[in-house]
């Protein structure tokens, strides 16, 4: 038996509870599964070149959403560049082709990996520096703190007025002890 009465009566219900908490928790699962944002009328016909299109999709950034790729926003200039995509390789365009195409119209921007290149050097350097710069604060503190560890423990321990007062009587008063 519980000690909180309350609980009792939902801990008794708790089958119908627990399935009703289930239910819940596998809709969220289920709706937090990666959604594409392909059309039917979008998918080509030949599978081997809609794989071509959708590994292209995952490469290209939506203009709109900006950290999505095309592949899964549902923006209208997203559908725009899906389709687009898909029309310069059914007219025989290779894989770099069509990002040459997209890069020349949209810019290096368009692509979600941008290329290593004197302009995307910050990008590309930024993350980097910055975890080695946080590393060698934290390893610059660590050392302070520690040093500064070793001084307190070698240093002897400071005594209070009136320590220092009852130690005098003592010293003071060989025989006698207060």
């Amino acid at each position: 038996m519980s000690s909180y009465p309350l609980l009792q009566g939902r801990l008794s219900a708790g089958g119908k509870f627990a399935r009703i908490i289930g239910v819940l928790l596998c809709l969220v699962l289920a709706m937090a599964s990666p959604a594409h944002a392909v059309q039917p009328d979008e998918i080509m016909s030949n599978p081997a070149q809609e794989a071509r299109a959708r590994n292209l999709s995952r490469e290209l950034r939506c203009m709109v959403c900006q950290n999505q790729s095309i592949d899964d926003s549902s923006a209208p200039l997203a559908r725009d560049l899906r389709l687009l995509v898909r029309e310069r390789i059914a007219k025989g365009d290779s894989d770099q082709q069509v990002l040459d195409f997209l890069v020349a119209r949209y810019g290096d921007f368009v692509l979600l990996k941008p290329p290593f290149e004197k302009s995307t050097l910050p990008l590309w350097l930024l993350t980097p520096l910055v975890l080695l710069g946080g590393g060698l604060a934290l390893w610059g503190y660590s050392r302070r703190r520690s040093k500064a560890m070793r001084a307190a423990a070698d240093a002897p321990p400071r005594l209070s007025e009136e320590e220092e007062a009852r130690l005098a009587k003592l010293v003071a008063e060989p025989g006698e002890s207060g």
